[in-house]
């Protein structure tokens, strides 16, 4: 149980009188952990940029895509990722930013589901590129290695790519719940302390 829960626990078996100080208490310390949480997201999403920079400038071998023609999707896919990626970090530090600034119950709890939402938004959006990449893949693979091959091992060769694509973005989608997903479920935490904390008013 963490110092957050002992002062709840705490504030429920005090007097009346005394409430208001401990919720106000109560507040400020669910006000600072969502700060701090919402900061740790910034600095995580940015570091992923960083990392993501030096790959702009790598020789890349390319031929695969070459062949399937469909390079032009892939340079499109890859710069488009930068530049979702820099819009994101963006508004994470806004986010920051934003709940760092005391504010009252109602409104600290609105940027905590504003913040959410901006991280699933964020994680959704690059998983949707990655399956059009994937789908892409799959149908250029067809039209240019299999074009002479039946309608029954075409499917088999769509099929064996969405499943094997599914796995793939099955992983990156627990890459980011691990990034990720331990800070929010703590920021939804917060967020039913404070509804808890709000009805009392």
């Amino acid at each position: 149980m963490d110092l957050l829960d002992n002062y709840k626990k705490a504030w429920k078996n005090q007097p009346k009188e005394t409430n208001k100080l401990s919720a106000v208490e109560i507040y400020k310390m669910a006000h600072s952990r969502s700060s701090s949480i919402v900061k740790w997201i910034f600095i995580i999403g940015l570091i992923e940029f960083l990392i993501m920079i030096p790959f702009i400038f790598m020789d890349t071998d390319t031929k695969g895509f070459e062949e399937l023609n469909i390079l032009w999707l892939y340079e499109t896919i890859n710069i488009l990722s930068y530049f979702i990626a820099a819009f994101f970090v963006t508004k994470f530090y806004l986010n920051y930013k934003r709940i760092s600034t005391l504010d009252n119950t109602k409104t600290l709890m609105a940027k905590i589901v504003k913040t959410r939402r901006t991280v699933r938004n964020y994680i959704f959006t690059l998983l949707g590129l990655m399956s059009v990449l994937i789908l892409v893949i799959a149908f250029s693979s067809i039209n240019n290695q299999f074009s002479d091959k039946t309608i029954l091992f075409k499917t088999g060769i769509i099929a064996i790519f969405i499943f094997v694509g599914a796995i793939f973005l099955g992983l990156v989608w627990l890459f980011y719940q691990l990034l990720y997903g331990i800070l929010l479920k703590k920021l939804n935490r917060n967020y039913k302390e404070l509804a808890k904390l709000d009805a009392k008013e």
